[in-house]
């Protein structure tokens, strides 16, 4: 049970991080480049990044990360590691509601009506198309973000709180 449960954590911890580091690479690098680029390729890279995103390597941290983090919580519960508990099962709803969840309502939504655009050649009509995309999706992904960002330090709480024996009253 406790290679079972220091696995799980792991896992979590590192689908935690994974996610994490996916939705802040997009806050602190691709969307400032494709913010400076002529609107036309920014929104033919962001139809085509959108694109590909579903695949073999993006699914595990995304859905894995609350069922890694769930699965700790309940096994953590069941080795008597109540301490661990609240952090991992935190960590999971959080990351739920505020990465997953915000990313299917409203992230894929504009993703979505942003891949039936016809690139106009209007250079001021592309430009208008991506202002009214770009700094709307971005405060949603700076959300998803932190969220993500808080459900990494929640998962490494637990990991903290595992390394502890049981019964003993941290210092």
């Amino acid at each position: 049970m406790h290679s079972l449960l220091r696995l799980s954590a792991f896992s979590g911890l590192i689908l935690s991080g994974a996610i994490f580091g996916f939705f802040y690479a997009w806050v602190c690098s691709t969307m400032w480049g494709l913010d400076t680029a002529d609107p036309k390729v920014a929104i033919a890279a962001m139809q085509a990044m959108n694109a590909s995103v579903r695949n073999a390597v993006f699914a595990p941290a995304f859905f894995g990360t609350p069922l890694a983090l769930f699965l700790t919580a309940v096994l953590a519960f069941k080795a008597g590691r109540r301490d661990a508990v609240w952090p991992f099962a935190a960590a999971g709803v959080i990351y739920l509601v505020g990465g997953m969840l915000l990313t299917m309502l409203v992230n894929v939504p504009m993703n979505e009506a942003l891949a039936l655009v016809q690139i106009p050649a209007d250079p001021a009509e592309a430009a208008r198309i991506w202002d009214d995309y770009s700094p709307r999706w971005q405060v949603w992904n700076q959300t998803r973000t932190l969220v993500s960002g808080i459900t990494l330090c929640l998962a490494g709480y637990g990991m903290l709180r595992l390394g502890k024996s049981p019964g003993r009253v941290p210092a």
